[in-house]
């Protein structure tokens, strides 16, 4: 596996184990208060990470585009954000970050679709 789709999955891998170590020190310390930071970075970062690259190793001309290489940044940036987002915001301060996180986000999905369809054979 090579190129975009071995990025998205090396991203999901660093995500995911941060995910992990993050859950383990709930657990260690018993305060789950970030838990919802904890489940999305892991969902949004780790596991659609993952999802794209399977896409992106499948479909090799998607993952040539100069679409599908905005669509792993826009995806990295909004699956930071809006793990970040959330632990800001339960954590007492300004949900800002959790709303342009899920936004960020939102555009990630939209540009796989749209990505998805201009390949679709």
């Amino acid at each position: 596996m090579t190129g975009l789709a071995f990025r998205f999955f090396a991203t999901a891998i660093v995500l995911l184990t941060a995910g992990m170590l993050w859950g383990i020190q709930m657990g260690i310390t018993q305060d789950h208060t970030l838990s919802p930071a904890h489940a999305h970075l892991n969902l949004a970062g780790g596991v659609l990470m993952a999802l794209f690259g399977i896409f992106y190793h499948l479909v090799p001309a998607a993952a040539a585009s100069v679409l599908g290489k905005v669509h792993y940044l826009v995806a990295l940036v909004g699956a930071i954000l809006f793990a970040i987002g959330i632990a800001i915001h339960h954590s007492g301060g300004t949900e800002l970050f959790a709303i342009l996180g899920s936004l960020v986000t939102l555009g990630s999905m939209l540009i796989f679709l749209a990505t998805m369809l201009r390949t679709r054979t």
